[in-house]
This record gives C-alpha cells, sequence and structure tokens, in this order.
C-alpha cells in the first residue's frame, strides 16, 4: 500500500500547550472527518517533554496533503498556532509498509 506520510515536531512556547492542543485537536478532526484523501491524523506528546507536540499523518498521496494545506480548517489552525510555537520541524515521508491495516 502506498501513501505519504507527514510527520511534525512543534516545539511550544512554555506555557501554550493547552491552547495548542485545542486548536490542532481541531484541525485533526476535521481533517479525517472532511478530507477523503487523509487516512490518519495523531497527535502525540513527548513523555517528559510538555511543550513538545508531534503529529503522525498519513495520506493517500502528496496531492491529498496539499490539499489540506488549502483547506480552511487547515489555515484557521496554522494561523492561530504560529504564535504559540517555537519551532516548527516537518519531513515528509513515502509510506513503504502500513501493518496496522
Amino acid at each position: 500500500m502506498s501513501g505519504f506520510v507527514v510527520w511534525v515536531d512543534f516545539r511550544l512556547k512554555r506555557g501554550a500547550r493547552d491552547s495548542f492542543r485545542a486548536l490542532v485537536a481541531a484541525n485533526a478532526t476535521a481533517s479525517v472527518r472532511d478530507e477523503a484523501g487523509c487516512r490518519r491524523f495523531d497527535v502525540m506528546e513527548a513523555r517528559g517533554e510538555p511543550d513538545r507536540v508531534l503529529l503522525y499523518e498519513i495520506y493517500d498521496s502528496e496531492a491529498a496533503f496539499e490539499n489540506h494545506c488549502r483547506t480552511a480548517h487547515f489555515d484557521e489552525f496554522n494561523t492561530q498556532s504560529a504564535p504559540l510555537v517555537d519551532t516548527k520541524v516537518v519531513t515528509r515521508c513515502d509510506l513503504v509498509l502500513e501493518a496496522s491495516t
């Protein structure tokens, strides 16, 4: 099974976690619910690192991810979360095995 994966590593400003979590939860939920090409959108917190949030997203294709980046819910998340973030690293990957299916 092929696919496109995005791994995002956020380092948040101190005290921003709760606000960020609300924004990312809305974005993740809308992505899976409303985007045909979004197969998975997980939000994780690193243990012992309260200001670090990671995203693991699987799309049918890179084009589906690019469509995600043009949605209103992504734009709202991106705009509103930017002041809460110190650093953001995005890693794009090709999915070579999806063992959960």
